[in-house]
């Protein structure tokens, strides 16, 4: 499977593709541009992306803008729902009010409050049927 963390502060990237790296083939973006640009990319190459581990605070697009502009991308292939990617929004924010955006407005499929560990990671992962 291949995924992409976009991510700006090294340290979360680095445990991120550690805890990911035996399930995933990981790409990185370091600000919400990149990922936008990543995303597409990998569509292009017929590569697509499994899933999708989006920072919410990041330089240049944040991670919410970002995904919603992954989200308008796939409406304008005409990927069905059931084929989207799969985004895990992560972030050191744990206000209701992200966690609800994240979810109505952005189309986040979860939702990780850092520290991320191995065991949210992997719950989360179950839940989104992209680990056994």
């Amino acid at each position: 499977m291949k995924c992409l963390i976009a991510e700006d502060h090294l340290l979360s990237r680095r445990i991120l593709k550690e805890l990911l790296s035996t399930q995933f083939d990981c790409d990185i973006a370091v600000n919400g541009q990149e990922a936008i640009d990543s995303f597409r990319l990998a569509h292009e190459a017929k590569r697509p992306y499994d899933a999708v581990f989006m920072d919410i605070m990041m330089p240049v697009v944040d991670g919410m803008e970002a995904l919603q502009s992954i989200r308008a991308m796939e409406r304008k292939m005409e990927i069905p729902h059931s084929l989207a990617v799969k985004v895990i929004m992560t972030t050191a924010l744990d206000d209701p009010h992200t966690v609800i955006r994240s979810f109505n407005e952005c189309e986040a499929d979860a939702y990780i409050v850092k520290p991320i560990s191995r065991h949210k990671l992997a719950n989360e992962l179950r839940k989104l049927k992209l680990m056994p």
